[in-house]
């Protein structure tokens, strides 16, 4: 092959069109696909704004006159299609229980397509713990509604009113008749058609449940476990070619000058420049990573003088004034009112995603249309990015997620999705881009560095009676006062979603976006405040709480772990934390020991009680609850970036450190039922409480008070030196 160097050409002027199907072109698509009823679940005027509002999808542009399609085939299976994506957290599985729940059909008999932009409603996004408590009633009401529209077909074909026909399993029955039945199959049997209903029917009471509740094996875990499943970097099409981009040194840092002679030599690489971008493309991914070895490239970067050890002051000196999350009484009226104020400031360090699959994408340019599989969480948003990116209408671009090998919030930006457009967009292949794990942690968008601030006070009687709460650039979520304390005020200092400028580089969301550090402060510093005035953790938190959701979690907690009243710090090491994340209340309670000597903690037992609605899929969920309690011992231990002038200190995971299997404690878990609720989020509550919980549990075992985290060894030895000298 000939080598060359290709050069930008003018782009092609195009207008980015609504990212949302049409009905006609929908049932166009889904024409192609054979015979079968396509269920077009449908709303419109005040019931469409008030369902879409109810779920929070107002204000988008999702078009509230349908929900969700699925498609009845002649051999009655049943596809349910979502722009939702798999990335591990099991809505593959959870939702093919709902529409087995609604439509009465077999759990088994129940397909799944996500994520694929050609033949999935729209959807912002798989993110917040939203699919099932928010997306989830689309779905239910989708099923509900066929089931209805199925029910009217048997009528006009048996002869009989709706009324007296029965579902079950996939099959329609006149019960007034013995053997008079149809199959969903055999009533769509050749035929598209599309129907409405005037209402949609009532769902099934949870009485009634006999999939949805039941707990499911992770459809998924067999192509996982042997290997079988495709992640977007699996994918491969006839002459498709790697890419390796050039890259900056340091964030901020801006490029004088790149010479590609070198790269141009080695056989078979074309080297691609277009403007900022500039890239070696060959069939195997090591001579591509070689050749762009070869190019020269300087830099000017900045010299900020911020650091991991600075950034906190930074924080602290460019913060907007404060929103007020929440407040009552007067906060002079009760520092008056308090015997005891303990004041402290607590400090959160930026936190990778650092997912095992990075960020993948390949793109291929065909007959006028761009196809892109991409790692995302977002496939929609990365259509319509795409379509900005190379001039394409965005009916012009299609977007396929594959499998997601995690996301946590940092698969919601998709650079690599538009570089390989661009790349095959200019040199007539498709082209794979697969970050290399540097690449992964150099555009990562980090979990914010923040900064909290506390002061509360207790009367002579231990009550709470001020709580004067600071966050700076963490955000709101989870910062809400749940305690019964008369004078309070919770106030916020910049969300995570600030204007570029304040942080070094990008910040973005990572799983329950600020609630982390939230609960960490918050049940840090309660448990200061319960040894002000010597009272037991647990009992201290009991008796300023109403709450009977978080009551009965915190009392289910206690209950599994065999807890026993003790004033901190006992010596056992028992620490306690709560939070409220995606509308479910979760506690953690932790045992955990100290070296004092090495500064090693070791947790040696965790237990997690959860009260989230409705459960779906109690498996799924507590495999949820299991790996958030893992993960979380990451933040709460090890993870942290350093870096010093843009420049990144840890950038793979020979020094950014990730749980590893020797951490893993004893986990135990408790879901507390209360159906009275519809399914609240799964994903990612229980993650929220694990900083407090340890560093709870190193404050009861030595009286030390953790007030950075990660909690290193280095910081945990400071600590009890501080301890002594107090």
């Amino acid at each position: 092959m000939k080598n060359k160097t290709v050069q930008s050409p003018e782009k092609t002027a195009g207008t980015v069109s609504p990212a949302a199907v049409t009905r006609r072109e929908f049932l166009k698509r889904m024409g192609l696909a054979g015979g079968g009823l396509i269920v077009y679940a449908g709303f419109g005027g005040a019931q469409a704004f008030a369902r879409a509002a109810r779920t929070g999808y107002a204000g988008t542009n999702v078009p509230v006159d349908f929900n969700a399609f699925l498609k009845i085939g002649t051999d009655n299976r049943v596809t349910c299609f979502v722009g939702k994506i798999e990335m591990g957290q099991g809505p593959i599985t959870s939702f093919a229980q709902m529409v087995a729940e609604e439509l009465d059909v077999l759990y088994e008999s129940v397909d799944m397509v996500m994520g694929d932009t050609d033949r999935c409603p729209w959807d912002a996004g798989t993110w917040g713990s939203l699919s099932t408590r928010h997306y989830g009633v689309f779905v239910k009401e989708a099923a509900a509604e066929a089931k209805g529209v199925l029910k009217q077909l048997a009528a006009e074909r048996l002869q009989c009113p709706p009324e007296r026909l029965v579902t079950r399993e996939g099959v329609i029955f006149d019960r007034n008749r013995s053997g008079s039945r149809l199959t969903y199959g055999e009533l769509t049997k050749g035929r598209v058609i599309e129907r409405h209903l005037e209402d949609v029917p009532a769902l099934k009471p949870v009485s009634e449940y006999t999939v949805s509740g039941k707990p499911h094996l992770r459809r998924d875990s067999r192509e996982k476990v042997t290997g079988q499943a495709r992640y977007s970097g699996d994918i491969r099409l006839p002459g498709m070619v790697y890419a390796r981009i050039v890259r900056p040194p340091a964030h901020g840092a801006r490029r004088v000058s790149v010479d590609t002679a070198a790269a141009e030599q080695v056989d078979g690489v074309q080297v691609v420049r277009d403007g900022e971008l500039v890239a070696v493309l060959h069939r195997y991914p090591d001579v591509a990573r070689q050749a762009a070895e070869r190019i020269q490239a300087k830099y000017v970067t900045p010299q900020t003088g911020i650091n991991h050890e600075t950034i906190f002051d930074h924080l602290l000196k460019n913060a907007p004034p404060p929103a007020v999350a929440g407040q009552a009484g007067d906060l002079q009226a009760g520092q008056k009112k308090a015997a005891t104020v303990v004041e402290e400031t607590y400090l959160n360090s930026y936190v990778a995603h650092a997912p095992m699959e990075t960020h993948t994408a390949l793109a291929q340019f065909e007959n006028g249309k761009m196809t892109v599989w991409a790692s995302t969480q977002s496939p929609f948003g990365v259509q319509r990015q795409v379509a900005q990116a190379v001039g394409l209408p965005a009916e012009k671009v299609r977007v396929i997620t594959p499998f997601v090998g995690g996301g946590f919030g940092g698969k919601s930006a998709s650079a690599q999705a538009v570089e390989a457009a661009r790349l095959t967009r200019l040199s007539g292949k498709p082209v794979m881009v697969m970050w290399s794990r540097e690449e992964e942690f150099f555009f990562d968008t980090f979990r914010p560095a923040a900064v909290v601030k506390i002061r509360g006070g207790v009367d002579d009687a231990g009550n709470m009676v001020l709580w004067d709460y600071r966050v700076y650039f963490a955000g709101r979520r989870g910062c809400e006062n749940f305690y019964e304390i008369p004078h309070h005020r919770e106030q916020v200092y910049g969300e995570w979603r600030i204007e570029p400028g304040i942080h070094p580089f990008a910040v973005g969301p990572w799983r329950a976006p600020a609630a982390n550090t939230n609960v960490y402060a918050r049940d840090l510093h309660i448990n200061l405040l319960a040894a002000a005035a010597a009272q037991d953790p647990l009992e201290f938190r009991l008796r300023h709480l109403k709450d009977p959701r978080m009551r009965s979690v915190l009392e289910a907690v206690a209950e599994k772990f065999g807890y026993t009243p003790a004033r901190p710090p006992s010596g056992r090491g028992i620490g306690i934390a709560c939070g409220i994340d995606a509308e479910t209340y979760v506690a953690v309670m932790a045992e955990a020991a100290v070296d004092e000597n090495s500064g090693a903690i070791q947790v040696k037992r965790l237990v997690c009680a959860q009260e989230m609605g409705q459960v779906v899929n109690p498996q799924g969920a507590t495999i949820q609850m299991e790996g958030c309690l893992t993960m979380g011992l990451g933040y709460a231990l090890a993870e942290e970036m350093r870096f010093d002038n843009g420049r990144l200190q840890d950038t793979n995971f020979d020094t950014y450190l990730l749980p590893r299997f020797s951490w893993v404690p004893e986990i135990e878990t408790v879901i507390v039922p209360n159906t009275a609720l519809p399914p609240k989020g799964g994903g990612e509550p229980a993650i929220v409480c694990m900083g407090g919980a340890l560093a709870t549990a190193v404050h009861d075992a030595t009286g030390a008070k953790l007030l950075q985290l990660p909690m290193t060894r280095e910081r945990v030895k400071a600590a009890l030196q501080n301890r002594k000298r107090a």
